[in-house]
């Protein structure tokens, strides 16, 4: 793929290391927007704005680079959950995920603004967390941070002590839908060239 200089518009070394996936080089700046939510909007929708303005802000800084921002959001039915601000915030939320099904959403902004061209798309995973006691939870919660995380969980670190099943991309979960990435990237290539 000849892309443009690549930027990751992110500080997760979650996002780093699945974008080193994709083999190409690229940069990380993050980015120093703020996350919006409203309850106007969906899930997707919010993930989508909000990628779109830490890519923006990066891209103003950086117009002739390709620009990657991104937003992972989890959610129940209507009820987002962001990022715990505390350990008893955490315990909460992962009390009211248990043993229900819900959703995991990635907003992604591929932006570069010298050539004014950008493209907004997200790609959503299906999460079913198992039925956990108190125990579970206290325990699940002494292996981890969750407090940068959004729905206070990480799939890939001790995920298996409380998820049961997925249904999507497990990339996703982590911050990151590699798979949709990687043909968005090419499909971004082969517009270029023509």
């Amino acid at each position: 793929m000849k892309l443009p200089p690549l930027i990751l518009a992110s500080a997760s070394p979650r996002r780093a290391e699945l974008l080193r996936l994709l083999d190409i080089e690229f940069r990380v700046v993050p980015s120093e927007a703020s996350e919006l939510h409203d309850d106007q909007f969906t899930a997707s929708e919010i993930a989508q704005l909000n990628a779109y303005r830490k890519a923006r802000a990066v891209a103003k800084k950086f117009p002739d680079a390709l620009v990657i921002g991104s937003d992972t959001l989890v959610y129940l039915g209507t009820k987002l959950f962001g990022k715990p601000a505390s350990q008893e915030e955490a315990y909460r939320m992962l009390k009211e995920l248990a043993g229900q099904m819900h959703q995991v959403v990635t907003g992604i902004c591929l932006m570069h603004l010298r050539s004014h061209r950008e493209r907004t798309f997200s790609d959503i995973t299906e999460v079913r967390f198992r039925p956990l006691k108190p125990a579970h939870i206290q325990h699940y919660l002494a292996q981890m941070n969750p407090l940068d995380k959004a729905g206070a969980y990480a799939i890939q670190d001790g995920g298996e002590l409380i998820i049961e099943e997925i249904s999507g991309s497990f990339s996703n979960v982590v911050g990151l839908p590699v798979e949709r990435l990687r043909q968005e990237l090419k499909a971004w290539n082969s517009s270029a060239s023509q």
